[in-house]
């Protein structure tokens, strides 16, 4: 009997880290539905790719955008092996007391209402579907674990979705769902281009930072969902060698 074609979905795949997750995971051989806010992108995507794929332009941040894109999963493929919950974004570099509310709330609505959504339709699948089970890989971030200067709402969100890793492995193991975190430090993507000219560091002065091949970061995510799901890494981190987050500054 053959064996059945794994299915994965991406958030945030039409740029960066999630296309290139999307890229990777095709490659490996996973049907996979390409999610973001624009078609675009997301077309070329799955131009690269070259494989089997699914657009779905979607704010993650959005319910009733939220449950359409599940649905269009399940009516597609009648399963879901494994969901990234890559998409997410920042807040302008500004003092803290400057941020507006409009600015704090779409970043929890990106980066943390919106994995959260994931997950629950993800589990819904999850649960029922047979074989039974499969894997969610939350992308947190090095600000998971310490700040930049001024980016109190997504360092924020990116501590609280340690929070739902831990909960999200922990309520899923009862229905062979297993989920687990990749903490990511400068991948080369367009989001860190400044990096090479120079960023604010905590001292208070502009440096350039080292960045790392995103492809690197594809691998990573690949690995961690080829486990089988008895196994998880439940927090990975993967980073340039030599950016400044381990020590003191």
């Amino acid at each position: 009997m053959a064996e059945v074609q794994k299915v994965a979905l991406v958030t945030g795949a039409g740029t960066g880290i999630g296309k290139a997750a999307a890229i990777a995971l095709v490659k490996a051989g996973y049907a996979v539905v390409l999610a973001g806010r624009r078609k675009e992108p997301l077309d070329e995507t799955a131009k690269q790719a070259k494989g089997k794929t699914l657009v779905v332009p979607t704010n993650v941040g959005d319910p009733a955008s939220v449950k359409a894109l599940f649905a269009k999963v399940k009516d597609q493929f009648g399963r879901l092996d494994l969901l990234f919950n890559n998409a997410g974004m920042g807040a302008p570099p500004v003092p803290l007391e400057e941020l507006t509310y409009e600015q704090w709330s779409a970043v929890v609505a990106a980066n943390l209402t919106g994995p959260f959504l994931c997950t629950q339709e993800a589990f819904k699948i999850m649960k029922e579907q047979k074989p039974r089970g499969g894997r969610i890989i939350n992308n947190g971030s090095i600000s998971a674990h310490a700040p930049r200067p001024f980016s109190s709402p997504y360092t924020s969100t990116k501590h609280a979705i340690t929070g739902l890793t831990k909960s999200s492995a922990l309520d899923g193991r009862a229905y062979d769902i297993a989920c687990g975190q990749i903490d990511i430090g400068n991948a080369a993507t367009p989001m860190t281009e400044r990096m090479k000219t120079g960023v604010l560091q905590p001292s208070g002065a502009m440096a350039p930072e080292p960045r790392m091949d995103v492809e690197d970061v594809a691998k990573a995510v690949v690995h961690m969902a080829a486990l089988p799901l008895d196994s998880n890494i439940l927090f990975m981190t993967i980073m340039a060698s030599k950016m400044p987050f381990v020590g003191r500054g």
